[in-house]
């Protein structure tokens, strides 16, 4: 099976529309993209919005599937719902799957909405850590000072995450934020949960995206050359901090092992990265995780260079990711669309190329959910 149309809505600040709308614009891209018609969408996937998601995005895009999946495990679910899409198109389950996502997490902020400070609530597992002001951040900035008293890492070596982020995004028209920071200048802002400053941190913004996955039978009818969901593995670790086993290791150790396995293909094969990153660290240990480099050596592989587009021998989050691009919640199914958009080699100024201007030919994509409690994994190959 193949990813035949992907597609964003508009993204950034966006203060006119609802989440509803954003699925709705993205999907219609996705469907243009992939030069599908609606009625041949029997699959679709949603999480995150309505009481019945995805019912009533589906009905709100007048779509009646006979496969859905709402599956909700944080900023993994769209990798997640990758894999369970191609796994119910080669079980003959769907022939065309469309997954959806819109949210206004930045415009409900703005206008004051209750919806946009909407905690993850404090019943199961969470009573018992709620109380003590155990934020989502907090969270991250624990794991992350285990690992720089594990292995040495250094808040510069952090801050360098930020650094080529936003050189990827200076390449990127629709990023948010584009302007080149240094290490510097990503430490001397504010502290927002110690080791992270500001620009450690995702920024928060409106947008939507679509992916459609599809039968073989059908990609000859596109428009738009496949790429091939060759391999994914899906894991989840914990929802009590005191649960997790290591600060160090996040559940895409798992999900990074079945997916290359499941694949055929090593991490030194892999020509772009697209990696969940609400906080620097978020990067440094995934990329660890996957095997892109041994434990405890991220920092050393990150202070290098090697994210970036121009010049780096691993380009990471091309399109400047959550902490430059644009993260309106949930951000994993804006990883698929980049790597997507990679592998047909649709990104201009920050296309990444092989050696000799040949187009990648495989990339990865890896989402992470909650406080590192699941991540999923997806090995994509060009066409």
């Amino acid at each position: 099976m193949a990813v035949v149309g992907v597609a964003l809505s508009d993204c950034g600040r966006v203060d006119g529309a609802t989440p509803y709308a954003l699925h709705a614009q993205a999907a219609r891209r996705a469907l243009a993209d992939a030069g599908l018609d609606r009625s041949l969408v029997d699959g679709f996937a949603s999480a995150g919005l309505g009481t019945l998601a995805p019912v009533e995005v589906a009905e709100y895009l007048g779509l009646r599937p006979t496969w859905v999946d709402s599956t909700s495990v944080g900023g993994s679910t769209w990798e997640v719902m990758a894999a369970h899409a191609a796994d119910a198109i080669a079980a003959g389950h769907a022939r065309v799957v469309l997954l959806a996502y819109g949210s206004t997490a930045r415009a409900d902020v703005r206008a004051g909405r209750r919806t946009g400070t909407l905690s993850f609530g404090a019943r199961g597992p969470l009573q018992f850590e709620v109380p003590y002001g155990h934020t989502l951040i907090a969270k991250y900035a624990m794991a992350a000072r285990r690992h720089m008293i594990e292995y040495g890492t250094t808040i510069e070596q952090l801050a360098e995450v930020a650094v080529q982020a936003r050189a990827n995004a200076a390449l990127n028209p629709e990023a948010m934020f584009r302007t080149p920071v240094t290490v510097d200048e990503v430490q001397s802002g504010p502290v927002i949960a110690d080791p992270f400053t500001k620009l450690h941190c995702c920024v928060r913004s409106d947008g939507g995206a679509a992916v459609l996955l599809a039968a073989q039978e059908y990609v000859r009818d596109c428009r738009t050359s496949p790429v091939w969901v060759l391999g994914s593995g899906e894991s989840v670790s914990h929802a009590a901090m005191s649960e997790w086993p290591d600060f160090t290791v996040s559940p895409a150790a798992v999900s990074g092992r079945l997916a290359f396995g499941r694949a055929g293909v090593r991490p030194s094969e892999i020509d772009v990265a697209e990696i969940y990153d609400a906080f620097t660290y978020m990067t440094l240990v995934t990329l660890e995780d996957l095997g892109f480099c041994g434990k405890g050596e991220g920092g050393a592989f990150v202070s290098k260079g090697r994210l970036r587009v121009e010049g780096g021998d691993l380009p990471v989050n091309t399109d400047g990711g959550g902490l430059s691009a644009q993260h309106p919640g949930m951000r994993g199914l804006f990883l698929l669309v980049e790597a997507v958009r990679q592998l047909r080699g649709e990104c201009g100024e920050r296309q990444v190329r092989r050696s000799g201007g040949a187009l990648p030919r495989l990339a990865v994509a890896s989402g992470t959910g909650g406080w590192f409690c699941s991540s999923g994994t997806v090995v994509l190959g060009a066409g």
